[in-house]
């Protein structure tokens, strides 16, 4: 009943958070937005890696064949924000942009030994551009100014067990809902003005599957292995359109009074990754992941814009130093860079994405820590038109580890 009441209370925070998210970038324009890059615990500071990361005391949402590690008789909790500073530039001109989103709630708990169950709430993408576009009248040199806004974005729920198959062997596996709304508001005048708003609904369960193999567990060396497979889904769709004109004179017209249409399903792709962390004498962990999204068998496109397959290579590592009565000694020093080639092909250009991370592992106290970490990064090009976006990101994830499931003693 406990946990019940604070999924319910998760929930309903969640949501309410999640409406205030906001982002920036003129790319969220397509697909269903840019996707939430920000990772549980420690490993956004280590760029994003996580397939092979076991660690008992941290939820890890990259591979659910992690949760078996987690200790008897605790319960992990996690809130996680983040802000970003970013320079949007053409080839001539440039715009400040800044952004604070609530990145995740996310709870884990063991139902036994071997067991681990974790659920949660997080944003899988934001919707976030105004762009004005200018365009010629058809047969006249005259031209008018179009200008789109798109907010909104989708929201995954997710449960998520792992198992220990053997002693070194894990498996598990994350069942996620996604659903929300995409808002599309278009405004162009000449002589009159139209507008035209579309309100964008999907909705799509997804399945992911994971393990882990730890291959040397030694005094002064260890070595795990993981792997998740993720397999490919649809997301169905409606749409709500209403439209209407203010002619010049001020008379107000409705065109389209919230018509409903049905949309193609949004395909997402069959995606698989593999991952090596290695920690020596306990101090030095370095974590490689490879992932690949396989856009391609999706064959869906956006106007002139295609889907092409996407690599991501990310690399991470973290320094511990002997615990001594020194808070600093106590203190978990990371790194990581990311490689993202891109799932968007327009203009003939790939919109790639790289950043680099600084992270640190604050304990608050025996049972709490507070994990900052610094991105910088860069996505997309000013060459043929486009847009780049150079970026500061300061994430903050609060994680707690409560004993909640002690019987109570009594004298």
């Amino acid at each position: 009943m406990k946990i019940l009441k604070i999924m319910l209370v998760m929930v309903l925070i969640a949501n309410f958070s999640f409406a205030q998210n906001d982002t920036s970038t003129p790319y969220s324009i397509f697909g269903l937005g840019v996707e939430n890059k920000t990772a549980t615990g420690g490993l956004t500071g280590l760029g994003n890696t996580g397939i092979a990361q076991n660690k008992s005391a941290e939820i890890n949402l990259f591979n659910p064949a992690s949760l078996s590690g987690i200790e008897p008789k605790t319960f992990l909790y996690e809130f996680g924000v983040n802000g970003m500073y970013s320079t949007i530039e053409t080839d001539n001109l440039s715009e400040n942009t800044t952004d604070f989103n609530i990145s995740h709630v996310v709870m884990a708990f063991p139902v036994n030994k071997n067991i681990g169950l974790s659920f949660g709430l997080l944003p899988y993408t934001k919707v976030g551009y105004d762009i004005d576009i200018e365009r010629y009248i058809e047969g006249s040199n005259e031209t008018y100014t179009s200008r789109v806004t798109g907010s909104g974005g989708l929201t995954k729920l997710y449960l998520a067990g792992g198992i220990d198959i053997t002693k070194n062997l894990s498996f598990g596996a994350d069942f996620t809902y996604i659903f929300g709304s995409i808002r599309q508001e278009s405004s162009l005048y000449y002589e009159s003005l139209v507008n035209i708003v579309d309100e964008n609904r999907y909705h799509g369960f997804k399945l992911k599957t994971g393990l882990q193999y730890n291959i040397i567990n030694s005094e002064n060396l260890n070595i795990n292995l993981g792997g998740i497979v993720e397999l490919p889904t649809s997301l169905s769709g409606d749409q709500t359109r209403s439209s209407n004109t203010t002619l010049s004179s001020g008379t107000y017209i409705v065109i389209d009074d919230e018509e409903a249409y049905s949309l193609d399903d949004f395909e997402l792709p069959l995606t698989y990754g593999f991952g090596i962390t290695s920690a020596i004498n306990n101090k030095l962990t370095t974590s490689f992941d490879f992932t690949k999204l396989k856009w391609n068998d999706t064959d869906q496109s956006i106007n002139e814009e295609t889907y092409t397959d996407q690599s991501i290579y990310a690399f991470g590592a973290e320094y511990n130093p002997t615990p001594s009565k020194s808070y600093w000694s106590n203190v978990d020093y990371r790194f990581g860079f990311n490689y993202n080639t891109g799932f968007l092909n327009i203009s003939d250009n790939t919109i790639d994405s790289y950043f680099v991370s600084a992270g640190l592992g604050l304990p608050l106290s025996d049972l709490s820590k507070l994990n900052i970490a610094y991105s910088y990064g860069t996505e997309g090009t000013v060459n043929n038109g486009l847009v780049k976006e150079n970026y500061h990101k300061l994430t903050l994830n609060l994680s707690f580890i409560g004993s909640w499931f002690n019987k109570a003693k009594y004298n």
